[in-house]
């Protein structure tokens, strides 16, 4: 009996020391109370199972604007290299906010909504220095109404967490079908010719966020945010499925050579990315399903397919994924505009391919 104790103690031990490394080594950097506070809020009833079901502008949710609080938030009279640290955790972050869908928006009122964010679509903390800096590539093909909203959400979202961040709309222009991975790929490129982020998350433009403790900066595995989409019930529709909000420190995306610039249409693509990972020696991380939740805009992204991952599609992707990346990206830069709310990077992807 007293061994079986010791060996308990040892193992609690153990355990507590692998959380306290995970806490420092993570860039949340909560303290231990503040991690188990943020865990606990909000957690199911006992008996309910997860994911569960809350309709968008539920009340029982406790649902707080996105722009709550953020008028709070002022330019400090004080030179940018005597600003104090920011908090490990922002004061603006509460939890569950709402997804609201403003009829007739117009970018005007967008901007006015958002009067710290800087041309190009930039913004850094005015009152405070903060370590996270996260470049947000968006593919796009046309979906105007979309990105409106997105803006609209997703700017007051990113200052709730008090992020160094900025927004890339990579805008695919000729009659060629819709391909995400190169437009990943460009977005890539393109924003880190201009910073040096530490964190990329790639985000299909008609997906909105309704957790802001869901924070966009990267941990030390890539990660599969998008994990609860009201779409398909707050569930993975299926466990290859990779879709939607992917984020990357750029070392990793190196190191799988990027995205497939050979993928037209949605046939596969997560597929691939996720054997890439495999490929690499790269674990896969996601948020907790309370937190990782989205609201899809209704519209032009069909249902992903129901095909679960399959060993027989990783050996094609054994031999090309060397080949077929951010390595062989060829295309050409049309246009490059800062607009009030976002890098607008218009870009010609039907262009050959170069060799590695």
């Amino acid at each position: 009996m007293e061994q079986q104790r010791g060996l308990l103690l040892l193992f609690l031990g153990v355990q507590l020391l692998l959380m306290g490394a995970f806490l420092y080594q993570n860039h949340h950097r909560h303290s231990l109370a503040s991690f188990l506070r943020v865990l606990i809020q909000d957690r199911p009833t006992v008996g309910e199972e997860l994911p569960f079901l809350v309709s968008v502008s539920s009340a029982e949710t406790s649902s707080q604007d996105v722009y709550a609080n953020l008028s709070q938030i002022h330019p400090v009279d004080i030179s940018e290299e005597h600003l104090p640290s920011c908090p490990l955790i922002s004061p603006y972050i509460n939890g569950p906010v709402k997804v609201m869908i403003p009829e007739n928006l117009t970018m005007e009122q967008v901007v006015e909504k958002n009067p710290l964010v800087e041309l190009g679509g930039q913004y850094r903390p005015p009152d405070c220095w903060t370590r996270h800096h996260t470049a947000v590539v968006v593919p796009y093909y046309g979906q105007n109404q979309h990105l409106r909203h997105l803006l609209f959400h997703l700017h007051p979202f990113l200052q709730r967490q008090q992020l160094h961040y900025a927004i890339y709309v990579v805008n695919q222009v000729h009659n060629t079908a819709f391909n995400r991975g190169k437009l990943r790929n460009v977005g890539f490129w393109e924003a880190m010719q201009e910073e040096e982020w530490d964190c990329v998350f790639f985000h299909d433009v008609n997906l909105l966020p309704e957790d802001d403790r869901n924070l966009y900066i990267c941990d030390i595995f890539p990660a599969h945010v998008s994990v609860a989409i009201d779409k398909f019930n707050y569930k993975l529709p299926y466990h290859g499925y990779l879709g939607g909000v992917f984020a990357l420190r750029p070392i990793h995306y190196l190191r799988i050579n990027g995205f497939p610039n050979t993928y037209w249409g949605w046939d596969h693509e997560d597929h691939d990315i996720a054997a890439r990972l495999q490929l690499s020696g790269l674990l896969l991380s996601r948020p907790h399903l309370l937190f990782g939740r989205y609201h899809m805009l209704e519209g032009q992204e069909p249902s992903p397919p129901q095909s679960p991952w399959s060993s027989f599609l990783l050996a094609p992707i054994r031999h090309k994924w060397q080949q077929d990346g951010i390595n062989s990206l060829g295309y050409r830069l049309l246009s490059k505009e800062r607009q009030p709310l976002y890098t607008n990077l218009t870009v010609d992807i039907n262009f050959p391919t170069s060799q590695p």
